[in-house]
């Protein structure tokens, strides 16, 4: 009898033992599972601090290859105000939509751009378009033009502009965080237009245009959310770049009359060169903006796009020439600052970091 209980013992003990080593085994499998997700997360979201960087850098070259692209001949004598950066826009805008549609039909996606055009949020995101292209974007080249760089971070306040609008539209509401960052940017842009460049004859003119464009980009973003909620964010982008070149072209060929010079300026190499550039920039800056939004959210995601207006002012001064002045940098950097608080609460980068 004693012989049983001693073997019972034993193999109660085994028993245990094998249910502690299989529980070790198993907290051991859960800890290793919990591990690998923390870093795949963590690397997901570096990856996508990286790609908004990549966004806000090669919206920088868009802004400084455009303006190189109408110095050039035949742009560089164009007649009247709106010609050169009007016809820069539809070349432009058209050759980004071509290399977004390159890239969705190497991703087997170009079918989905017809289907998105006959819905309703499709309407949504062309209207977007007619809004952020050839209104926004052409008075953003215009600015260009006039301001020069210091277009560039006046541009920025569509941060500002897309708050008030999602306000009004989507009954989103402004917090005293909001509030405090919108205040800053208007004290960064009257920093800015404190001193007028010397050879500025059309500064203010510039300016003005440099706040349409954040007015319709600040629009743009609100339709462009709604939009973009049920269709694929490349397709929306290709769309985008599409509308806005076509509404351009038709802008200079009927309203301005500009078709000749537009021939001119597709004959001619160098100018659709640097165009080309721009175009590939800027389709680029669209699809990791989006990306960015997908990964670490639209705050995020736009604070670094918003770090264009860095890489705007620095490579307008390294390549275009621009004065450096106390005014453009610090009230660049003030308006960055506001922007950033507009869009998103500054501690979120160390939660999201964590």
């Amino acid at each position: 009898m004693h012989f049983f209980e001693v073997k019972g013992n034993i193999n109660i003990e085994i028993k245990s033992r094998k249910e502690r080593v299989m529980a070790s085994l198993a907290g051991s499998n859960e800890s290793s599972i919990d591990e690998l997700k923390h870093r795949a997360k963590i690397k997901f979201k570096r990856a996508g601090i990286g790609t908004g960087a990549v966004s806000g850098l090669t919206y920088g070259l868009f802004s400084t290859f455009v303006v190189v692209a109408t110095t050039q001949e035949p742009l560089v004598g164009a007649v009247g105000l709106f010609a050169a950066p009007y016809i820069a826009s539809t070349i432009n805008d058209l050759i980004a939509a071509v290399w977004l549609l390159i890239y969705n039909g190497m991703t087997g996606r170009i079918k989905e751009i017809g289907r998105s055009i006959r819905t309703f949020p499709g309407f949504i995101v062309m209207l977007g378009a007619l809004v952020g292209g050839p209104i926004a974007n052409g008075a953003y080249l215009m600015g260009l033009a006039m301001a020069g760089a210091y277009a560039i971070p006046i541009s920025a306040l569509f941060a500002l502009f897309g708050a008030i609008f999602a306000r009004i539209i989507l009954k989103q509401k402004i917090t005293k965080r909001v509030a405090v960052g919108m205040c800053i940017c208007i004290i960064g842009a009257i920093i800015i237009n404190w001193v007028t460049p010397e050879s500025g004859s059309n500064f203010t003119l510039g300016i003005i245009f440099a706040f349409i464009a954040a007015i319709g980009w600040g629009l743009e973003g609100v339709l462009a959310a709604f939009g973009s909620a049920t269709i694929d964010s490349d397709i929306a982008v290709n769309i985008r770049e599409a509308v806005s070149g076509v509404i351009s072209g038709i802008i200079v060929i009927v309203f301005i009359g500009a078709s000749d010079l537009l021939r001119e300026t597709l004959m001619s190499g160098t100018p659709v060169f640097w165009l080309a550039i721009a175009g590939l920039c800027a389709a680029t800056s669209f699809l990791t903006w989006y990306k960015a939004n997908a990964t670490v959210g639209c705050a995020v995601g736009m604070s670094l796009n918003m770090t264009y207006v860095f890489w705007g002012v620095v490579l307008s001064i390294m390549f275009l020439g621009t004065a450096i002045t106390p005014t453009i940098i610090i009230g660049s950097i003030v308006v960055f600052i506001g922007a950033v608080l507009v869009s998103m609460n500054p501690m979120d980068l160390f939660k999201k970091a964590a």
